[in-house]
């Protein structure tokens, strides 16, 4: 017996179940795969991002509602040309090294940032590949910054704050090495990294110096008091394993629930379930430089053999229903336009079939295990479309490798989640844009690409509307992708875990949360 509890208690060790320091409180949340990196908005996907942003944060950042709110800065002042952005400083705000945030680490982080060899995200946002650039950051006394663009943008205070961004977080020198190369965020959030061991977990500990801007918790601003002493991601590959350790209390936190575990974990006493509709799309996405998607006919034949009622209701258990628009349902963007979808035809199908040409050839659905609605979607679709007479195969792969063919374009369908963006012009931005310059990119029609530099320079709502309309229609006639609904987030507590909910963001925000 004694042995058997030996044995038991290793394992648990191993996969970073392991206490710490005795009386301290540890948070420990679940992520389904390993994140990519510390480097805010380098090298990262979802699960990154939502680690990362405990330990830094940008000059503004999303409320609760999805609005954009000062963080590091205290205040945001445009010119009446739309061109500079004076940004003043929060005084007193310490990174996790002691030192104090001043204008200069903003003009040094945003300038790594611009540098192509840094390797971020969102380079091509902000450098004039596609339109906006920063032509220029300047530290104007210790606490204000002005940066100026090259032309004007309503969006451009919402994309320095977007996640998949890193936040445009402003971190210290001292996350470099001596050499140049990233070593680890030297931020300003409420907690700082202690250890990331690789596959198994990733340990961040209260940052007692943390510069709280008070009121009340609300998203990523607001208030955001460290409660805890350590926050711990644990890496468990397999949902089986996962779900064992949340049962018998070695996880706190579970978030990114699948639609099937909600329902289960409903009958447990011990546990608490939150359910927030998201921002994001659950969608197939096309590959229209493919051989065969390079033909409309045949992608309007896939959308027509799709019965979005029943794809949508068996995958997410009737939680939600379908959306055929990126423009979420929660958006006051989604009006009469957005509700038209495609419409489910097995005539049309094979009328477009043969306009086509389709001689049979079989097309390939990739997809994933992490998520279980892209593989569920996945396995639903190939149904089907064998039964609509096109043939089809499913290849799952580990969601690094997905990624990687995602952001090469390397695919024909593939099932795939966008991470969550605030505004409906940023939705279209994560899908519109010429290939050749980001081969991630599944929209590349010229229309498309002017129409989204309209919406996203628009400030006035009723013409923002307009815009957004007129690229549903097409989206709906040319089918470079084929949105399914939006994504809920669904998570879970154990009942020892105060201040836990879902949110908008599809992340887990572990500030303001506590552990009895």
């Amino acid at each position: 017996m004694r042995k058997t509890s030996q044995a038991i208690a290793v394992a648990i060790i191993g996969l970073g179940f392991a206490a710490g320091p005795a009386g301290a409180a540890t948070l420990r949340a679940y992520l389904d795969a390993d994140i990519r990196s510390t480097d805010p908005g380098v090298n990262r996907d979802g699960n990154t991002d939502g680690v990362v942003l405990h330990m830094v944060e940008g000059l503004v950042g999303y409320d609760a509602k999805g609005l954009v709110k000062p963080l590091l800065a205290e205040s945001v002042a445009v010119s009446p040309d739309g061109l500079t952005y004076t940004f003043k400083l929060r005084s007193g705000v310490k990174f996790h090294n002691g030192e104090t945030l001043s204008a200069e680490d903003v003009v040094w982080s945003f300038n790594r940032y611009l540098n192509p060899k840094t390797g971020w995200r969102c380079l091509t946002d902000f450098n004039g590949e596609i339109g906006l650039k920063i032509e220029s950051v300047t530290a104007v006394d210790p606490l204000t910054v002005a940066i100026r663009i090259n032309e004007p943008s309503s969006l451009f205070l919402a994309n320095i704050a977007r996640s998949d961004c890193g936040m445009t977080a402003i971190t210290h020198r001292s996350s470099l090495k001596p050499d140049g190369s990233w070593d680890k965020p030297i931020g300003t959030g409420p907690f700082k990294l202690a250890e990331w061991r690789q596959r198994e977990f990733v340990s961040m500990t209260r940052f007692d110096q943390y510069a709280n801007l008070g009121g009340k918790p609300d998203g990523y601003v607001g208030s955001k008091r460290p409660l805890v002493d350590e926050v711990r991601f644990l890496v468990i590959s397999d949902p089986a394993t996962a779900k064992a350790a949340f049962a018998r209390g070695d996880i706190d936190i579970m978030t990114k629930l699948s639609y099937s575990e909600a329902n289960e974990l409903k009958a447990n006493p011990n546990v608490a379930i939150s359910v927030q509709p998201g921002l994001s799309s659950t969608t197939f996405i096309l590959q229209t430089r493919d051989k065969l998607l390079s033909n409309v006919k045949l992608r309007q034949a896939i959308a027509a053999a799709i019965n979005q009622e029943e794809l949508v209701g068996s995958v997410t258990y009737d939680l939600t229903t379908p959306n055929n628009s990126v423009v979420p349902v929660s958006s006051p963007f989604h009006g009469d336009v957005q509700k038209k979808g495609f419409q489910h035809d097995p005539a049309r199908v094979k009328k477009l079939l043969q306009e086509a040409g389709y001689k049979g050839e079989t097309l390939k659905i990739i997809t994933n295990k992490r998520n279980q609605a892209n593989f569920d979607t996945a396995i639903v679709l190939q149904s089907m479309l064998q039964s609509a007479g096109i043939k089809a195969e499913v290849e799952v792969l580990e969601w690094g490798v997905q990624t990687d063919r995602w952001q090469s374009g390397n695919y024909q369908i593939m099932a795939f989640s966008y991470s969550s963006r605030m505004d409906p012009a940023l939705n279209y931005e994560a899908i519109v844009g010429p290939k050749d310059a980001q081969p991630r990119k599944v929209w590349e029609d010229k229309a498309a690409i002017d129409a989204l530099a309209e919406v996203t320079n628009e400030t006035r709502s009723a013409e923002r509307q307009k815009l957004f309309d007129q690229l549903h229609t097409a989206m709906i006639e040319q089918v470079p992708l084929i949105p399914l609904f939006s994504t809920i987030t669904a998570g879970a507590n154990r009942k020892s875990v105060k201040g836990f909910s879902s949110n908008v963001f599809s992340a887990p925000l572990l500030w303001e949360v506590e552990k009895n």
